[in-house]
């Protein structure tokens, strides 16, 4: 891998991640329509693939590092009894939300990126993807107008099912952010509060992929010129995602009746067109 192909990868990472778009859907599709002979999943990248994550974990603490201090230090009691209450549901919920990652995560995510890992799959899925978005948003209006929830007013069952949602992305194409969101916006939550609930819950999941990745380099460790592209390639990541994370937060909450649409369309677009010149 060049320097230049691992900046571009991780430059997709950094936005895709964040943004409803997929990340592993444009890991899968963008190499293939640019004909570059990677396995961005095999031994020899898992370097990167670590760091990529890393920075992207990074960029999200960084970002919501506030957000934290204020649960924690919420339920230690700090700010009252009702904020103390509301900050331990919180977590709960968090903690909850993160169950069906782990455990179907564990079970299934290999089988079905090796059934599903091409890029035309990829495709499709992304496709799908944008489906998705429209739908839900389109749906969320005459579901509950006018009445958006806070995150405390959650039940557990709804974070759990929120949490199932997210293991869509085990499909290349299927956005985790985007089917946290889409989960969130279905039990009554606006754009703003569904984004910051899946981000704060892929915090927990991206860092353990990332340990769990890491403790694989035991039996392969990697090359100083590996590691110096991957370092390189997770502080690009890490910037973009900060970026990024910052320009969606505003952005949702700016534009709570529409919020999902534009990505809809472009996941219709990119993962339609993208199928068909991998096809032909």
């Amino acid at each position: 891998m060049t320097l230049l192909q691992a900046i571009i990868i991780a430059i997709i990472q950094g936005s895709t991640e964040q943004f409803p778009i997929s990340s592993l859907g444009h890991a899968a599709i963008v190499p293939a329509i640019l004909h570059w002979p990677l396995d961005l999943h095999g031994e020899m990248f898992l370097p990167l693939l670590v760091m990529l994550h890393l920075g992207t974990c990074v960029a999200l603490l960084v970002f919501f590092w506030r957000d934290w201090v204020a649960l924690f230090t919420g339920a230690a009691g700090r700010h009252g009894e009702a904020t103390q209450m509301d900050s331990i549901r919180i977590l709960a919920l968090l903690a909850v939300a993160t169950i069906p990652a782990v455990v179907i995560g564990g079970l299934f995510e290999h089988a079905i990126r090796s059934l599903f890992g091409t890029a035309r799959y990829a495709a499709i899925f992304l496709t799908l993807n944008g489906v998705m978005l429209l739908v839900v948003d389109r749906m969320r209006a005459g579901l509950l107008p006018g009445r958006a929830r806070s995150l405390a007013s959650l039940g557990f069952g709804e974070a759990l099912l929120i949490g199932l949602f997210q293991c869509l992305a085990f499909f290349p194409g299927l956005s985790r952010s985007g089917a946290c969101i889409v989960g969130g916006l279905l039990r009554g939550l606006s754009h703003e509060n569904s984004a910051r609930f899946a981000f704060l819950m892929a915090q927990p999941v991206i860092l353990a992929a990332t340990v769990l990745e890491a403790l694989k380099l035991r039996h392969a460790p990697p090359q100083p010129e590996q590691m110096h592209l991957a370092i390189i390639a997770a502080v690009v990541a890490s910037v973009v995602a900060l970026v990024c994370t910052g320009i969606l937060m505003r952005y949702f909450h700016d534009h709570e009746d529409w919020a999902l649409r534009p990505f809809g369309w472009y996941c219709i677009g990119a993962g339609a067109l993208s199928f068909l010149y991998l096809s032909f």
